[in-house]
């Protein structure tokens, strides 16, 4: 779906398609899905579940108003507002990356006391207009990070 993927990440994040799902029902709708051409879905929806990144015991998002982000093919991912993640434990990352479906991903490293996670965070700052509800909202790859875990 894109390219400058990073190998072995568990999240369906704008370079990479493998992993696990992150406990949403993929299959089903909710508001925002709609079809962007050959049969590909994306859907954005509001989560009210409590959902936490922690990277080496250091919460480092915790929000009861993420969006989940269901696309075909893939597992889905957490989106957290900004003001729910510790932003002075990231750092603006040079790297971008496109999405033909939700479009210009930026990045952020994961700055902890081990050293820096290079890219491990994204947001679409200016997304296309049918995913337009993840505006600024912060991704995190599952695989540079210990747990994003979903309670009730």
């Amino acid at each position: 779906m894109m390219e400058d993927a990073p190998a072995g990440n568990a999240s369906p994040d704008p370079d990479d398609a493998t992993g696990k799902p992150s406990g949403k029902d993929p299959g089903k709708p909710g508001a925002g899905h709609g079809s962007l051409g050959g049969g590909h879905r994306v859907g954005v929806a509001a989560n009210r579940h409590r959902v936490r990144v922690i990277h080496l015991g250091v919460t480092v998002a915790d929000t009861q108003a993420a969006l989940t982000v269901s696309e075909t093919g893939l597992p889905d991912v957490f989106y957290f507002p900004r003001a729910d993640v510790n932003m002075a434990r990231l750092e603006r990352s040079t790297h971008t990356s496109r999405c033909p479906f939700k479009g210009e991903a930026s990045y952020y490293h994961l700055l902890t006391e081990e050293g820096v996670v290079e890219n491990a965070v994204w947001t679409y700052e200016t997304p296309i207009e049918a995913v337009q509800q993840i505006t600024g909202y912060l991704a995190f790859y599952t695989s540079k990070v210990d747990r994003i875990d979903q309670t009730s």
